[in-house]
């Protein structure tokens, strides 16, 4: 059964309320002990369908239609892929199976109004949930910050709560807030829940496909969605008593590529500018050091995109009839650019083209 426990001191995550750190140290909380076992599947729609192997307890269930995404095969220029369409989820991205599931703890807990900083994916994704199962939210965003996803999140009733400075200071007004009220910190970044969520994705291809891929690229920002899927497979390798789980390529714009500079020992210095792929602009992703800490060198990789092959990347898909956002467009980048590799490749694709404005 999936646990949550701190990296620090490692005490198991509260009964009750719902700290984004450690009460006793501070600690982050991860995921750990998570068993796949197809025997344990249920009757329940998407993703819930392992709720036993998710570690959620007898939480409420909180199904909008997310998981069970469809598995689609491509061929261009030569090169075959699965593409994941975690676009198709009930907010257009991956993000939803971590709202699911957070907001399975809420309602379990009580907790009837939340804070998050966000403008994008996460954002949209915890104003759609929190709407339909009767939680107040605020969304912290950068003051200025326009486009379809903050349209999402405002469409979804959520108090959309504008911030001057950069970045970091929604985040900070956001943490600000907790000392004011009632509220929790629905943090997509730092709660440990979304992680089981998507080691669902890793699931639902090997019973998809009814094999193991070879590789499977996905793009890292805080890098719970690669760390998850990445625990997901590492889970059936044992299940099957395997040696090696399926190869896991990362994937950064060169713009913002911190793990990519750890992965090859260099020094990471931030760029500055802006990029395409605004998911993935974290320049301290905060499963950083967990996701190294699993990697395999000479089986999995991580892999820099030049801001110049996004755009490119992006109408490749389209074409292809996989209509994502820029950030989603990385991973095929990133297939291009590896070795090629006996096997099934599959490409997690995070977002929905629907969330691009196609003007910038």
């Amino acid at each position: 059964m999936a646990r949550f426990v701190c990296t620090e001191c490692g005490k198991c995550y509260p009964r009750e309320g719902l700290p984004h750190c450690c009460p006793s140290c501070g600690g982050l909380f991860t995921l750990t002990d998570l068993v796949y076992d197809p025997r344990a599947k249920n009757d329940l729609p998407g993703m819930w369908t392992y709720r036993e192997s998710m570690g959620v307890g007898e939480n409420p269930v909180c199904y909008l239609g997310e998981g069970q995404t469809p598995l689609v095969e491509r061929t261009a220029d030569k090169l075959s892929f699965f593409a994941k369409l975690e676009s198709l989820n009930p907010s257009g991205s991956f993000k939803d199976r971590n709202s699911a599931i957070v907001s399975s703890f809420l309602r379990a807990r009580g907790v009837r109004s939340v804070v998050e900083d966000s403008s994008g994916n996460a954002g949209a994704s915890l104003a759609l949930y929190s709407a339909a199962f009767g939680i107040e939210s605020r969304i912290f965003v950068p003051a200025g910050t326009t486009g379809p996803k903050v349209s999402q999140i405002i469409a979804s009733g959520a108090k959309v709560v504008p911030v001057a400075g950069v970045r970091e200071s929604a985040h900070q007004a956001a943490l600000a807030a907790l000392l004011n009220g009632n509220d929790v910190y629905a943090s997509h970044a730092l709660l440990p829940f979304g992680m089981a969520a998507y080691a669902t994705i890793a699931w639902e291809i090997f019973e998809q496909l009814e094999q193991m891929p070879e590789r499977v690229f996905c793009p890292i920002g805080h890098g719970s969605l690669f760390l998850g899927v990445l625990l997901g497979f590492k889970a059936i390798s044992q299940y099957l008593s395997l040696s090696k789980r399926p190869g896991m390529i990362g994937v950064q714009p060169e713009r913002c590529s911190p793990l990519v500079s750890a992965w090859s020992g260099k020094t990471f210095v931030q760029s500055g500018l802006p990029s395409l792929a605004e998911g993935t602009m974290v320049a301290d992703p905060v499963r950083g050091r967990e996701i190294l800490v699993e990697l395999s060198r000479g089986q999995d990789d991580l892999v820099a995109v030049a801001e110049s092959e996004i755009r490119p990347a992006y109408s490749d898909l389209v074409r292809m009839g996989i209509y994502v956002e820029p950030t989603s467009a990385m991973v095929y980048t990133a297939l291009k650019k590896c070795p090629a590799a006996e096997g099934i490749n599959v490409l997690i694709i995070s977002g929905n083209g629907l969330k691009f404005d196609v003007t910038k």
